[in-house]
């Protein structure tokens, strides 16, 4: 091909290209106007269709173990058939529609109504919970005709052991009008708006900032059917921390047992740290019918119970001590240098005082004899106490008293704690407008009278006088991801060692021969230091005591303080049976099953 005809041939394909683009450009450009001038109504009116919707995610709860990573509180996924709570409904329509696949009780009605009235956050309300795999299956095949209902997957709080832990661990419960006041005041409500439930009781509420998350959320677009376009973003949710408790959870269960459906509570510590080893408190509840919501007659029924089941007796039970405070009251004595040894009396059976105003019964009708301090607390003398009481007198008993925790609380890390009772002149002349006299510092001195104690202080208060040096608070938290093993210093009391190893050597002798709990230290391989007791829960006035003919609720309440090994302690409890009689008989038992699978399993 000549230069000149190769020149020409492309120029005439250069103008033919560059006319198809101006062709082009000129479609394009008419489609741009056409669009924008002709169709403008059109896509105004689709793009309004289309919205961005805000998805808050809700974060995983921590979960909770015992020390032996045993789960005690869990999640589990669970269905849901969820409605718009903005929306109107014919709930017997609604019923009418669903009952080929669920059932809608009553009961499902009522409760829908009764959380729609506070669900502060969420767009949906269930009205259906825990469907089952074929009613899953059922709705989903039918699902085109149930548009204005929900098909949602959450998650559920699960407690494994139910009854066994229920004071312990508590329960969550679904977030109220109440709850928000208080989460704005606090300043965490931005960390709940993806949620429907906080904790309400127990562990779950000590611990609810953190076994509690961050939530997250994500935008997406969607049209005028609710159909998703696009996401646009997405920020996943921080999960809560899990936990793991000092409880051993095999412990628990056999403590929990124990008990045979008597009423009571039972708490064990570590006397080498102040983990809470187990925490009993009898009758428990089922928490899981508390997560959303229990219903009327399930509440009423729990709530009357004269049992009171929801009463965390490890805590809030409040209880006269009985002989089980002669230990720290000797203790207190032998701190004010009264009484000490060789100090002994001759116990008639009675104790009459200074100015024969009164004469108080010793519980062993024909006395003791000649007992001095060790003596007394072995056998239990109550005519010893009742003196040494009016020696001491009742400020200096409270005194000492209030520094093993009695009267105060301990600092368990568990809210609601109670810190009992120590009367005195002034409480009395407030409460009353009396005066005090002597016959009550001399009861008081044997645990009766006006002071209450709750089992924590009993048990935490032997694990003191176990280990003298111990320096924690009782505690439930062993650790979690976020938080290291717990330490809570405080100081124990100032004690002399002397008398100290004096009260530890008579609680010691309680279950050897003679002693009020003999027979709890026969035929096994450790020795056991304790102290029994006997709560009167009514007045005898001068009469005699007959248990077998008294009404169940008005006869005496059992307790038992112990630590084992006596020589060597390593673990401390305090058990109270209400109404159980003698607490060496009823208490006790309870008290050495859970020694013997202790000291067992740790081979002490």
């Amino acid at each position: 091909m000549q230069k000149g005809q190769f020149k020409y041939t492309f120029q005439k394909r250069l103008r033919v290209i560059t006319l198809i683009i101006s062709l082009l450009v000129i479609i394009i450009s008419l489609r741009f106007f056409y669009l924008q001038i002709f169709q403008y109504d059109f896509y105004k009116l689709k793009a309004a269709n289309n919205s961005i919707r805000t998805i808050p995610i809700e974060p995983a709860r921590g979960l909770i173990f015992d020390r032996n990573d045993k789960v005690i509180a869990a999640n589990q996924l669970t269905y849901n058939l969820e409605l718009n709570k903005k929306s109107q409904y014919d709930f017997d329509e609604l019923a009418r529609k669903l009952n080929p696949i669920v059932k809608i009780t009553r009961d499902d009605i009522n409760k829908y109504q009764k959380i729609l009235a506070n669900e502060p956050f969420l767009d949906t309300v269930a009205i259906k919970t825990d469907l089952t795999d074929e009613e899953v299956t059922a709705f989903a095949a039918n699902r085109y005709l149930y548009d204005d209902i929900q098909l949602v997957i959450r998650q559920k709080r699960f407690y494994s052991y139910a009854q066994i832990t229920s004071h312990l661990v508590g329960h969550i419960h679904r977030i109220n009008k109440a709850d928000i006041k208080t989460l704005q005041t606090t300043n965490k409500y931005q960390r709940y708006f993806a949620s429907q439930h906080m904790g309400k009781t127990g562990i779950e509420s000590s611990y609810e900032d953190v076994i509690h998350g961050y939530p997250g959320y994500k935008q997406i677009e969607v049209n005028a059917k609710n159909e998703v376009i696009q996401t646009l973003v997405n920020v996943p949710p921080i999960d809560g921390s899990n936990i793991n408790l000092t409880i051993d959870i095999e412990l628990q269960k056999i403590a929990f047992n124990a008990f045979k459906n008597k009423k009571g509570a039972l708490v064990a510590i570590d006397v080498n740290n102040g983990e809470i080893l187990a925490y009993v408190s009898q009758p428990g509840f089922d928490p899981n019918f508390f997560i959303d919501g229990i219903n009327e007659d399930a509440w009423s029924k729990l709530h009357n119970a004269k049992s009171k089941p929801l009463l965390d007796r490890v805590i809030r039970g409040l209880y006269p001590p009985g002989s089980t405070l002669k230990p720290f009251v000797a203790l207190a004595a032998l701190e004010n240098g009264i009484r000490k040894p060789p100090f002994k009396i001759n116990d008639p059976g009675y104790f009459t005082m200074p100015n024969g105003s009164k004469t108080f019964n010793d519980w062993k009708k024909e006395g003791h004899g000649i007992v001095g301090m060790a003596e007394a607390i072995k056998v239990s003398c109550d005519t010893f106490f009742y003196g040494l009481g009016l020696e001491l007198g009742i400020k200096r008993i409270n005194q000492s008293l209030e520094q093993y925790f009695f009267g105060r609380k301990t600092g368990i890390d568990m809210h609601n704690e109670r810190k009992g009772l120590l009367a005195d002149e002034e409480w009395k002349k407030n409460k009353f407008n009396k005066p005090w006299y002597g016959g009550e510092t001399a009861i008081t001195a044997i645990g009766q009278g006006y002071t209450q104690v709750t089992p924590l202080q009993l048990a935490y208060a032997t694990a003191l006088i176990a280990n003298p040096k111990l320096d924690q608070k009782p505690h439930l938290l062993l650790y979690s991801e976020k938080k290291a093993l717990y330490k809570n210093n405080q100081l124990p009391p100032p004690v002399n060692e002397k008398n100290i190893k004096l009260i530890q050597d008579a609680m010691t002798d309680v279950t050897q021969d003679g002693g009020t709990a003999a027979f709890l230290g026969k035929d096994i391989t450790y020795k056991i230091a304790a102290k029994t007791g006997t709560a009167q829960v009514f007045s005898l006035k001068g009469q005699e005591y007959d248990e077998e003919n008294l009404p169940e609720h008005l006869k005496d309440h059992a307790l038992f303080i112990a630590y084992a090994p006596a020589e060597r302690p390593k673990i401390a409890l305090a058990v109270i049976v209400e109404n159980g009689g003698h607490g060496g008989t009823t208490a006790g038992p309870i008290a050495k099953q859970v020694f013997d699978y202790y000291i067992k399993l740790n081979n002490f």
